[in-house]
């Protein structure tokens, strides 16, 4: 057989489906309005347990969504997904959200996002794949740019928060910039 790179399991977490008891998890981060305001430029409100009860039902098609477990005690600790695939293009968006705050800053995002672009481009064979994030995220961005993901684009005041007005900032990165580290 041949040396296949591991295409689940990163250093830190790996992508695992969604199960039922991660229902409860998703739910509690939805009270943290802070990690929503950082996920997404949508309007923040919590969400029963309920919302996430069909996980894998959920998932569109064109879509690859994960679920993301600490490789230490298997604790779920977020998502990453890919989504809007365009395969004649060879094209994805990505999402993803650490929406446990004992696992932020302290490298299980960026090991998940080396999984997912590994996953994009030597699973499924994509060619890019973009995001959109909030100007005032500074901490995914450097993050993403530490993985190579480049600036492409910016939408300027294209989110309203208490007041105030943000940046929407497109990154992309393709195949070739991409290096498994």
């Amino acid at each position: 057989m041949p040396d296949f790179n591991p295409i689940f399991k990163g250093q830190l977490v790996r992508l695992a489906a969604p199960i039922a008891s991660d229902a409860t998890k998703f739910a509690e981060w939805t009270q943290d309005d802070v990690y929503l305001r950082l996920l997404d430029d949508d309007p923040v409100k919590p969400r029963s347990e309920a919302t996430f009860a069909n996980f894998a039902d959920a998932i569109p098609d064109d879509s690859y969504g994960f679920h993301l477990r600490t490789l230490a005690d298997d604790t779920v600790i977020g998502f990453v997904a890919l989504f809007n695939i365009k395969w004649s293009n060879q094209t994805a968006e990505m999402a993803i959200g650490i929406g446990d705050p004992a696992y932020r800053g302290k490298g299980y995002g960026q090991d998940a996002l080396k999984l997912i672009l590994n996953y994009a481009f030597n699973e499924l064979n994509l060619h890019r794949v973009g995001l959109t994030v909030m100007s005032y995220n500074t901490k995914a961005i450097k993050a993403y740019e530490r993985v190579g993901f480049v600036h492409e684009g910016t939408q300027r005041q294209a989110i309203q928060r208490q007041g105030k007005r943000y940046d929407l900032l497109a990154y992309g990165i393709l195949r070739s910039e991409f290096v498994v580290k």
